[in-house]
């Protein structure tokens, strides 16, 4: 990923000091940029690497909020801020259901907090920035073109996860910055849109609203202080209104049971499965993590059932032992 130096925004997507209310060089000296170092024997280093950059934000005394996928496993964190300096920082935790994690600065960044705002009250045709570490000069001035629900292929869903258009080219922990100069979401991904018949790259924000709810818990377990949702370690695509299996984690349920991509999860504890969002809410309601899935699955012309024992999928992870 492209060091601090080595790229910019394009100046025309750049936000400009006085088209906001609110002091924009100093909310934006609240992002820092992020660099972490993971085992090779890490279980998510096959998918997502060993070593990973982005962009955190400081949310209060030395704590940072960044996209969790950027920290999961870390065995070394480094925070670079806006004056040159680097701090090491300890993952603090991470949580699966929104993807939010966290990170303790080990040394004293200097700067101040961002405030968290409402992302709720966020609506389309707001005018946000998205901010990344180092100023206006890697951050994008943006705006909000829909609030809707996300299904990943990583058995995650948000019921309303927040889109912004122009995106972000360095988007992984990015602060989407309201018209108050508040926290309002955290940068996760970039996709394609087809729009007017033409392709256009939006990234998604993961609301900071699903935040507040699990921030103490964080602090002090490193996971939410609640039973794990059921995991199966499968991933799924949702094509024709068809739930397919594109691979699967390894050591995961899905793995133990043999299946394979190309798979098609036709239903689940009985119930006729047609889109992924469907697929993960009945999977989650059936219990937490442990709990039995019955599958009916088509595979190269047959159709059978299998039962996975699902699992907790921080229990395959490396890091602070979670509580």
């Amino acid at each position: 990923m492209p060091s601090l130096t080595e790229w910019k925004v394009p100046p025309a997507f750049q936000p400009r000091a006085g088209d906001y209310g609110y002091d924009l060089d100093k909310a934006l000296a609240s992002v820092v940029g992020l660099h972490s170092i993971i085992p090779p024997d890490a279980f998510s280093a096959e998918t997502l690497g060993t070593e990973r950059a982005g962009n955190g934000v400081l949310i209060d005394d030395g704590l940072v909020l960044t996209i969790g996928y950027l920290i999961t496993e870390a065995e070394e964190v480094w925070l670079h801020l806006g004056d040159g300096r680097v701090v090491q920082g300890h993952a603090l935790g991470f949580d699966m259901e929104s993807g939010f994690g966290l990170v303790q600065a080990l040394g004293r960044p200097g700067i101040e907090p961002l405030p968290l705002g409402s992302s709720a009250a966020a609506k389309v045709g707001d005018p946000v920035v998205v901010g990344g570490a180092g100023g206006r000069t890697r951050s994008v001035a943006s705006q909000i073109v829909a609030k809707q629900e996300f299904a990943g292929y990583w058995e995650y869903l948000l019921d309303e996860a927040i889109f912004t258009h122009p995106a972000h080219p360095n988007w992984g922990g990015t602060a989407m910055i309201s018209a108050k100069g508040e926290l309002i979401g955290i940068g996760s991904l970039q996709l394609e849109r087809v729009r007017e018949n033409k392709a256009e790259h939006v990234n998604m924000i993961v609301p900071i609203d699903l935040l507040k709810p699990i921030l103490d818990d964080l602090r002090k377990f490193g996971r939410v202080n609640k039973p794990a949702r059921p995991w199966l370690g499968m991933y799924t695509t949702e094509i024709d209104n068809r739930v397919v299996v594109v691979g699967v984690a390894g050591r995961g349920p899905a793995a133990r049971a043999e299946l394979k991509a190309g798979d098609v999860i036709l239903g689940i504890a009985g119930d006729k499965i047609t889109g992924q969002d469907q697929f993960y809410r009945k999977l989650w309601s059936l219990g937490s993590a442990g709990v039995d899935v019955p599958l009916t699955v088509h595979h190269e012309g047959v159709t059978f059932d299998v039962t996975l024992s699902s699992t907790d999928r921080a229990k395959l992870l490396k890091g602070p032992r979670l509580h």
